[in-house]
């Protein structure tokens, strides 16, 4: 996909090609690079379900002193 220049898509796009670029300049295994991925999925998951559990606990507490 092309995308207008300077828009916040190409920009994304730009920052992982030129991620993706560095791990196959550097020849690493396709293996690191997909565990790594997998790796910086779990992570921004893991933190998302600690934002939720929290926000989560926050809501029943001020329904439980209502």
């Amino acid at each position: 996909m092309n995308y207008a220049p300077y828009s916040p898509e190409w920009h994304r796009k730009r920052y992982l090609k030129e991620a993706l670029d560095s791990y196959l300049d550097d020849y690493v295994d396709n293996e690191v690079i997909l565990n790594d991925i997998l790796d910086i999925l779990y992570e921004r998951s893991e933190c998302s379900y600690n934002d939720f559990s929290r926000t989560l606990d926050l809501e029943s507490r001020i329904h439980a002193n209502k």
